[in-house]
């Protein structure tokens, strides 16, 4: 069973996978939240929401040396895919993912976190349902879990970090709500969490 991360939680990765893992898959999903009618009655689904989930790599200098994001779909070293860019939320389940091969993250990358911003520009008031999880790819057990449906007018969220400790892969559940479009915006934000 996932754990339920709440914000600020650290787990270690082999022992909720119950062993070592090689490849992990951050998803990523949301829904448009229903629009709110006079007096509360009638509204119906609000307009498009384009969430984008990135992935920017650190190392040991906490200095980012790549970023994974809908306009870069692959680490330079390849250990880091983004499957491809949902513009709408529809569906259910994983909308974005982001695969990482662990045992293919050069050394001198210590972690990586994982953002999600509001392309379209959209606060999250207007988003609902949204989380993002942690999935052992091979077994396609759901290692955590992180409910991202906080109401505010935040438009980005540093959702959570994957690091190096002792040899072994931990994750960090951030939580951190931010602005910005796009990572390049989020980036200054996130550093005080390194």
């Amino acid at each position: 069973m996932a754990v339920n991360l709440t914000k600020g939680q650290k787990i270690s990765l082999e022992k909720e996978a119950g062993g070592a893992l090689s490849r992990v898959t951050m998803g990523l999903g949301w829904d448009v939240a229903q629009k709110r009618g006079f007096l509360g009655f009638g509204g119906g689904k609000g307009d498009s929401i384009d969430l984008d989930a990135s992935c920017v790599l650190f190392d040991d200098s906490n200095r980012p040396v790549d970023v994974v994001w809908f306009r870069q779909l692959k680490s330079r070293d390849g250990s880091i895919t983004h499957t491809g860019d949902n513009r709408t939320g529809a569906g259910d389940g994983d909308d974005e993912q982001i695969v990482v091969e662990l045992n293919r993250v050069p050394e001198h990358v210590k972690s990586l976190v994982f953002t999600v911003n509001s392309f379209t520009g959209q606060n999250f008031a207007q988003v609902a349902n949204a989380f993002c999880r942690l999935v052992d790819t091979a077994s396609k057990r759901e290692v955590a879990r992180y409910d991202l449906s906080v109401q505010s007018s935040h438009t980005a969220q540093i959702m959570a970090k994957l690091y190096r400790h002792n040899g072994e892969w931990k994750m960090h559940a951030i939580g951190e709500n931010g602005s910005g479009r796009t990572i390049d915006e989020l980036l200054p934000q996130i550093l005080p969490h390194l």
